[in-house]
């Protein structure tokens, strides 16, 4: 764990030391530094910076549920239909109709197989307490900590940064790598009324 470095510009207490890094990632830099957050090697403009906060990440799993049995359904409905087909396409000739309903029905096993495994990399997933540091643009910088309140007194230490021009410090956080197909970013917001409404803000 390597402390902030301290500089006569605030009267924060230190950052709590760091747990020994659990399997989520490598560990990176997070650092305010001539007015950049640098994480990693990706430098970010403080004064781009639009919001810092600590949040729960979840994994999609009831969307992961409803995109397996959606998708079970079309390949299931194409496999029942390539396979009447098939039979009608070769009433005369009975090894070539095996022929393609069998590849037709590997070709479904296979595809099956691979959405119960996509299903079961979300549905086995976990849940992650991160730190998210928002831009004006559309990227954002996220880390996390097998610490809590480590993250959480982050957010009071980039907040002091972007305020005062000579604050610096330096840290050491964990990477994550999640996709976005899998997991939640943004917030929950609950809408009531009108019409086209899109329940994820991200």
């Amino acid at each position: 764990m390597t402390e902030p470095t301290k500089r006569p510009w605030h009267d924060q207490p230190d950052v709590p030391p760091m747990p020994p890094p659990l399997l989520r990632g490598t560990d990176v830099e997070l650092r305010v530094d001539k007015r950049l957050l640098w994480v990693g090697r990706a430098a970010y403009p403080l004064a781009n910076i639009t919001r810092v906060y600590t949040y729960t990440l979840h994994p999609r799993r009831m969307e992961a549920l409803v995109r397996f049995f959606k998708n079970v359904g079309i390949i299931l409905s194409i496999a029942f239909a390539l396979t009447i087909l098939g039979a009608a396409a070769t009433l005369g000739s009975e090894s070539a109709g095996s022929g393609i309903i069998t590849f037709v029905w590997i070709a479904s096993a296979l595809a099956l197989m691979y959405c119960v495994g996509e299903l079961i990399s979300v549905l086995s997933a976990q849940s992650y307490y991160v730190l998210a540091a928002e831009t004006s643009g559309p990227s954002m910088a996220v880390v996390t900590s097998s610490n809590p309140a480590h993250l959480d007194q982050l957010v009071g230490y980039i907040v002091n940064a972007i305020e005062n021009p000579e604050a610096e410090f330096q840290v050491t956080v964990e990477s994550i790598t999640v996709s976005p197909k899998h997991y939640h970013f943004g917030d929950n917001v609950n809408m009531y009324g009108g019409t086209g409404n899109v329940g994820i803000s991200a």
